[in-house]
């Protein structure tokens, strides 16, 4: 039976989750190593292009205007900003950069062509560049695609069934929605979720369900610990132990092959040895960086010895080809 698939029954996907830690660890890393380079990470830098004042209620976010947290809200910042911000990540050693507004939806106005104007700045610079800016219109994914934009994240966050419990203001369908529209528009998907939202192994399974399902899976699938934040209605949720961590690394690996599998929030509060048990597993990519929007994450320096470490690279951009766009085509 090929690797990649399309018809994973939940209870196919529990089974591997379920499966004894270290075959399970065993089994992800000869997949991952058929698929990819096993040596290789790609590397991203996430900036806050707009920080704070959200209108929606996601239980975990501290930037959720209803929420009484210590994130200052900042207005969008300047194209400016966001390429000074890039090339101090590029000379990090990051290959993406991903611009995040604390936006419910994007609205066609001044302030998206700003973040239009920044996808263009920051693709010039040999950089692939990513966006999270909340829900999204046909049309909106085709300007972003015009403009260069390599990939797109709107996360599912948990399962369909426990949705509801985390987040009130959108629906499921809404998220999959908006990821119909990234791919109608030919920009790269980069969705996963979270765990240690109160959720149960069956719902961390159900998101995953969702993803490998897909028509194409996710070129990237992010794994976000939660990080819990004083004043949102999760800020008592106990952190979740490594090996839930390495487990549900392990388990998207083996259910996506190919895909990008990013440590991602969290991950400061990782041990080395917890994060070499994560790559093994088949992580691939990670968030570097002194900030993730607004919770705390390891720096470039201390990211760059790791990888020495571990005898790790920082995966070159583009390996997947540029996206081209309509002005391009058109001068073909």
């Amino acid at each position: 039976m090929s690797d990649i698939r399309h018809n994973w029954t939940r209870e196919e996907i529990l089974e591997v989750y379920n499966t004894p830690l270290l075959e399970l660890i065993f089994r992800a890393a000869s997949i991952h190593r058929k698929h990819n380079k096993g040596s290789e990470v790609q590397v991203s830098s996430l900036i806050s292009i707009k920080t704070g004042g959200c209108s929606e209620d996601c239980g975990y976010c501290p930037q959720a205007a209803r929420y009484n947290t210590e994130v200052k809200a900042h207005k969008l910042m300047s194209v400016v900003e966001v390429t000074q911000y890039a090339e101090r990540a590029k000379s990090g050693g990051a290959s993406r950069v991903c611009m995040g507004a604390a936006w419910r939806e994007v609205r066609d106005n001044r302030d998206f062509d700003r973040v239009i104007d920044m996808v263009k700045a920051v693709n010039e610079m040999d950089m692939e560049v990513c966006c999270t800016l909340g829900m999204l219109t046909e049309h909106q994914a085709q300007r972003l695609a015009d403009a260069g934009l390599y990939a797109y994240n709107h996360n599912l966050d948990t399962s369909e069934e426990n949705y509801s419990n985390i987040i009130g203001t959108r629906t499921y369908d809404d998220r999959l929605n908006t990821l119909k529209n990234v791919r109608k528009a030919n920009i790269t998907v980069c969705s996963g979720g979270i765990i240690g939202l109160g959720e149960t192994v069956e719902d961390r399974c159900g998101m995953l369900h969702t993803l490998v399902n897909l028509p194409q899976h996710p070129e990237s699938v992010p794994i976000n610990s939660l990080v819990a934040v004083k004043g949102t209605p999760l800020e008592n949720q106990e952190p979740v132990e490594i090996w839930e961590m390495v487990r549900m690394v392990a388990t998207t690996r083996i259910l996506m092959p190919k895909t990008v599998v990013r440590l991602s929030a969290g991950r400061q509060q990782m041990s080395l040895e917890g994060q070499a048990m994560c790559f093994l597993a088949g992580a691939n990519s990670i968030f570097t960086g002194e900030k993730l929007l607004t919770t705390p994450n390891p720096e470039f320096d201390e990211d760059m010895q790791m990888f020495k470490t571990f005898g790790l690279t920082p995966k070159t951009p583009f390996q997947e080809g540029r996206p081209v766009t309509k002005q391009e085509m058109l001068s073909e």
